[in-house]
């Protein structure tokens, strides 16, 4: 929206050209979104608090966080509203990627929405049933992944990039559909199985949409993606401003967010993000490097499918309690320990995953 209006009055001043740039549109949607969240926040858990909108708690789980029972939850709409407004703000609004991604984003968030209001507001342990949850993640991602297919310009938007190989390139055909598909279901579940304790989801999250906009700049610059043999995607550099969105929005949140938290995101954070981060991944083409940086999202999945699979066929539980952040929790970890223990580890593999750039 900016972005016209500099256009327009570069006429009568040269000096709006600078707006042209994806790096100062980048930092300025960085920052828009940051200061919305701080500024919505406050007003957000207030509101929340006023409402009742309280998080329930498992008996079952670690006694520490029984104090966290009725803290304000569903705070993961403040982190979209402000990516939203941010990116409408300073993205090129004809972009046809800025809208798939955004789409995604927000469709996924009211999945998340109508679960955490049937469990919070209308007191329905069950929430959305999984089925139903999984039906209209299945639908969005499916669309997603179609129009993705049938929107491709090159070769290169439909192929599997095998990070470290600079000449491993694997056409895919219409198997694009069903790895962004199961990419973006996938990573939207495992952002929500990681959201378990105070900052341990959105951070992670944050490191990893930082590093895509990264991938994102570079695959959009035909001189750059050449130089470092990714594969070049027109138009794709304007993800830059979403992912700094999603920086800003991220870190905003993680200021309430962080323990002992104020305020929690709730599905409707949670599922949205996780589909973001799985959206853009696909549109760099860089499935296997978001399953690199994102390991920490992997291993907490892994363990609810391990547990699960060891209790059906043994009878026995492989970890104490799944996600494996509980299990640590259960071993004696303080909470902050684990935080930033995870936090620690993500670091490390965004890094590794950022290396593949050069590492060819």
């Amino acid at each position: 929206m900016l972005l016209l209006l500099a256009e327009y009055l570069q006429q009568y001043y040269k000096g709006f050209a600078v707006f042209q740039y994806l790096t100062l549109r980048g930092i300025f949607g960085v920052l828009t979104a940051l200061v919305m969240s701080l500024w919505l926040g406050p007003k957000m858990i207030r509101v929340l608090r006023n409402l009742q909108i309280g998080q329930s708690v498992r008996t079952d789980g670690p006694q520490s966080h029984l104090s966290k029972s009725g803290t304000p939850t569903m705070g993961g709409a403040l982190i979209l509203a402000s990516i939203t407004i941010s990116t409408v703000l300073w993205a090129d609004l004809s972009n046809r990627y800025v809208w798939i991604v955004l789409l995604v984003t927000v469709l996924f968030g009211a999945i998340g929405w109508v679960d955490d209001y049937r469990k919070v507001v209308e007191k329905n342990s069950r929430g959305l049933p999984g089925r139903w949850k999984y039906f209209w993640q299945s639908v969005f991602g499916l669309a997603a992944a179609l129009v993705l297919y049938f929107t491709a310009q090159t070769p290169a938007e439909t192929a599997l990039i095998v990070p470290f190989l600079k000449d491993i390139s694997i056409p895919l055909g219409a198997g694009f559909v069903i790895l962004t598909y199961l990419v973006i279901v996938g990573t939207s579940n495992a952002v929500n199985l990681t959201d378990g304790l105070d900052g341990l989801a959105i951070l992670p999250t944050v490191l990893v949409g930082g590093a895509l906009g990264i991938f994102a700049y570079l695959s959009g610059h035909i001189s750059f993606a050449q130089y470092l043999f990714i594969p070049y995607v027109p138009g794709v550099g304007e993800l830059i401003i979403f992912c700094g969105a999603l920086v800003g929005a991220g870190l905003g949140f993680l200021w309430f967010n962080t323990y002992p938290a104020q305020v929690f995101m709730g599905d409707v954070g949670a599922l949205a993000l996780g589909a973001a981060l799985g959206t853009v991944a696909v549109v760099v083409r860089q499935e296997i490097v978001l399953f690199i940086m994102g390991g920490v999202f992997v291993v907490e999945t892994l363990s609810v499918v391990i547990q699960v699979a060891s209790f059906k066929l043994t009878g026995k539980r492989v970890f104490r309690m799944a996600p494996i952040h509980h299990h640590f929790e259960l071993k004696g970890w303080p909470e902050p320990r684990v935080i930033v223990r995870f936090w620690i580890i993500t670091v490390v593999l965004v890094l590794v995953g950022l290396a593949t750039l050069k590492l060819r």
